[in-house]
């Protein structure tokens, strides 16, 4: 029987006529920061920025091998995974229909339709990513397409493998290799692979906080539906990790899977598009963002970090910026008591300080005869600044509530 390390290792050989190894980096600022040798397997370089290519390919090449008069192939998806599978569809010349929800942002859309090109029919159904993969799956039966899952099959798993084959072929075995986790499908793969042919390389999981589905799996025992996800992650927010993904998963200690607060990773994105000027779409961020975690365990170690999707829309930039400088603490939403009496807002003002910026002011409502709220944002330069002006408020006795992380309050009010 052929050993999944072999298999593996054909569906890289075979993807060769598809594209090129993504490329290996070492990346020198992060290096110097933490001390160790970092390098990033650029999978946002890939022809349609992402991993998912990888399994899309592999799964369809393998169903045609058997039945190569498979003219049509489902799936359902947002984003990476859809982009991939019209890309390939393109390449076998085969009809490709693929479900997006109606909320899907038009540039997704845009780039899954120029990939697949006439080979491919786009249908929007549903405001939910559920309620789209019903639809997608309950057309398939009807129309006998093949429903290609995102992550939870063994073609894909297979094929998302490839990602390590590239880097082994490329330096020696790495101390640690980081992997960020959706549903699951690269990380077993990979994890499968390495078990088999370098089982001294440690691995980490990194998954983001508000779609810990790994770490819920792990903690039971088995895969569990979250009753809640944030979607900010939009490429890994998943509520449940893949059946078949867990299964070369289930033996992952709990140490080894962290979870990635989304604003935290807000500033990953920024500092790597600032500094390095690679574009990274939030599940992208993951690896490199668990590093200040390990900060301790990679110094002086080779690691290699997986930068899994490159697909960002601009237009978010800047609620990245907003949930980047709220978790460093340089910017602040208040709810300011301010009398209703001429000169009390010049009183506030003289007590900011030098470096301190007024973001917003919304004048919200008269609580009182005498008195009014101001919804303030505030943007400073140190985080330490906040402490100072907070104090010089009290000392003046102006009344006030810091809603920054009142997430109700703020996603309400701001």
């Amino acid at each position: 029987m052929t050993s999944f390390a072999e298999k593996a290792r054909a569906a890289t050989l075979k993807m060769r006529e598809l594209f090129p190894p993504t490329p290996l980096q070492r990346n020198d600022f992060l290096s110097d920061r933490f001390g160790a040798e970092i390098l990033l397997k650029r999978e946002d370089l890939a022809p349609v920025r992402s991993y998912k290519l990888r399994g899309a390919f592999n799964a369809m090449h393998k169903v045609l091998a058997v039945k190569p008069d498979q003219g049509l192939f489902v799936c359902a998806s947002a984003g990476n995974h859809a982009q991939g599978v019209a890309f390939v569809c393109r390449h076998f010349g085969v009809k490709g229909v693929i479900f997006m929800p109606v909320t899907t942002p038009q540039q997704k859309i845009y780039k899954t339709r120029s990939f697949g090109g006439d080979a491919i029919e786009i249908r929007l159904t549903g405001d939910y990513f559920d309620d789209t993969l019903t639809e997608a799956k309950a057309w398939c039966a009807r129309e006998g397409g093949h429903f290609l899952a995102p992550f939870d099959d063994a073609d894909v798993i297979e094929g998302q493998a490839s990602v390590i084959v590239e880097v082994l072929d490329e330096i020696d075995p790495p101390d640690l290799v980081i992997l960020p986790v959706g549903g699951g499908g690269l990380s077993a793969g990979v994890s499968r692979y390495l078990a088999e042919t370098a089982p001294m390389v440690g691995l980490r999981y990194v998954e983001p906080a508000g779609g810990a589905s790994l770490t819920a799996a792990v903690a039971a025992g088995r895969p569990v539906t979250l009753s809640k996800v944030d979607s900010f992650v939009d490429g890994a927010a998943v509520a449940r990790i893949g059946d078949l993904p867990f299964a070369a998963l289930s033996q992952v200690a709990p140490a080894d899977v962290l979870r990635a607060p989304e604003d935290r990773i807000c500033t990953t994105i920024l500092d790597m598009l600032n500094i390095e000027g690679i574009v990274l779409e939030p599940a992208g961020a993951l690896s490199i963002d668990a590093l200040p975690d390990l900060a301790n365990q990679i110094r002086g170690r080779r690691v290699v970090c997986v930068t899994s999707g490159g697909n960002f829309d601009f237009e978010r930039l800047p609620d990245v910026k907003e949930r980047a400088q709220r978790f460093l603490g340089v910017k602040k939403y208040l709810i300011l008591r301010l009398a209703q009496r001429p000169g009390a807002l010049r009183d506030f003002l003289d007590l900011l300080g030098p470096e301190d910026d007024i973001a917003r002011f919304e004048y919200m409502k008269k609580s009182s005869r005498n008195f009014g709220s101001v919804l303030l944002g505030i943007e400073t330069t140190d985080a330490a600044n906040f402490d100072a002006l907070f104090a010089r408020l009290e000392a003046k006795g102006f009344v006030f509530t810091d809603i920054t992380r009142d997430e109700t309050l703020a996603e309400f009010v701001i």
